[in-house]
């Protein structure tokens, strides 16, 4: 068994019992370590059914624990990938009251995010945006609406859609020791409150990003996800019903191929890094790269997403380990070899020899 060592930070889909929701879990989690939950926006985006609309991005409740000091432990938010288990008991909209606001421009969204109180009620949770804008909310049912002078849509807050309390991907800090041990401590009450493994469910890794951003150490890390792909299913059992997995851009598997030798000025990794967004790297893939070719990186990881879902954390740190085994290999300025044919068929036994430990 390859033990980790990398300073990870984990999300693990979940699904809460009919009737309960993330906010259950967060509360629960935070009374075993004597600390306190507090509520905040989770960003996600959808496609949006509206013409002439491509996508609608969207705030929704999610709940952030502290232990007593007011160190973070987890966070809890909805996933919107989760949704096959949902249809058997749907429930009803608004569960709690609570809503999500809706806006199709992603710079907006990040201005009411700011500007919004995360616990104000569904009527009143938009009064600041339209105060910005000089207007007054529009309030019927269950939406209220901001449309500026000339009547354009800003943004409006609806109930949340009926089953969406129940998703719950815990995403921890970064966890530089004892990885199985903390994520007990998440996973255990979860299981005492019924949470389950829901059918699309994934467990995504982030490691840091800056031992990656050089050529050789890059490009290893392409030849991984790329070429391996079917031997890093195999050995990971990663799951087929998980939704935004896809394999990495042919382009840039031929691209990392070329000379990108680094410099005494680093313009090797510039050149690479500037070639390589030009591919549209997507995060929706087996490897989340973009955060790696951005110039400003907002979250400065490398995440990986192929990993089973799971509500047992030996289990997921046993998976989480061969691959930081295997990110510590792409470290190594040897070019990684492409796998032997068959490979797939014992893909422990291939992925062992790549990173030459054996269990």
């Amino acid at each position: 068994m390859h033990e980790l060592t990398l300073r990870t930070g984990f999300e693990i889909e979940l699904l809460a019992p009919p009737g309960s929701d993330r906010e259950v879990l967060a509360r629960e989690i935070a009374a075993r370590c004597d600390g306190r939950v507090g509520r905040s926006f989770h960003t996600d985006s959808e496609p949006a059914a509206v013409p002439g609309v491509g996508v609608f991005r969207t705030l929704s409740p999610a709940f952030d624990v502290v232990d007593g000091p007011g160190r973070p432990v987890a966070r809890l938010v909805d996933d919107l990938t989760i949704a096959a288990d949902l249809a058997a008991a749907p429930g009803l909209p608004g569960h709690r009251g609570w809503y999500r606001v809706l806006c199709d421009d992603g710079r907006l969204l990040r201005l009411i995010d700011r500007q919004a109180d995360p616990g104000a009620p569904l009527a009143t949770v938009l009064e600041p945006i339209a105060e910005l804008f000089g207007v007054r909310v529009d309030v019927f049912g269950a939406a209220a609406r901001v449309n500026d002078a000339s009547g354009a849509t800003v943004a409006v807050a609806m109930a949340l859609p009926a089953g969406r309390e129940r998703p719950c991907e815990v995403i921890t800090p970064p966890l530089t020791a004892g990885h199985a041990q903390a994520l007990e401590r998440l996973l255990i009450p979860a299981r005492e409150l019924g949470f389950t493994v829901p059918q699309e469910a994934a467990v995504h890794l982030h490691v840091d990003g800056a031992p990656f951003r050089q050529p050789a150490a890059f490009a290893n890390l392409v030849r991984l996800f790329g070429h391996w792909r079917e031997v890093l299913w195999a050995a990971l059992e990663t799951n087929p019903a998980c939704r935004r997995l896809a394999p990495l851009p042919a382009d840039l598997l031929t691209l990392v191929e070329h000379d990108w030798q680094d410099a005494a000025d680093g313009s090797g990794w510039a050149r690479l890094q500037e070639a390589a967004r030009a591919v549209e790297l997507t995060k929706y893939a087996d490897v989340n790269l973009t955060q790696l070719v951005r110039p400003h990186p907002v979250r400065d990881t490398v995440e990986v997403r192929i990993l089973p879902g799971s509500i047992d954390g030996r289990d997921v740190v046993r998976r989480a380990g061969l691959v930081g085994a295997l990110l510590a290999r792409c470290l190594d300025a040897r070019p990684l070899p492409r796998p032997a044919a068959g490979a797939a068929r014992d893909p422990r036994v291939a992925l062992d020899d790549l990173v030459a430990v054996r269990r």
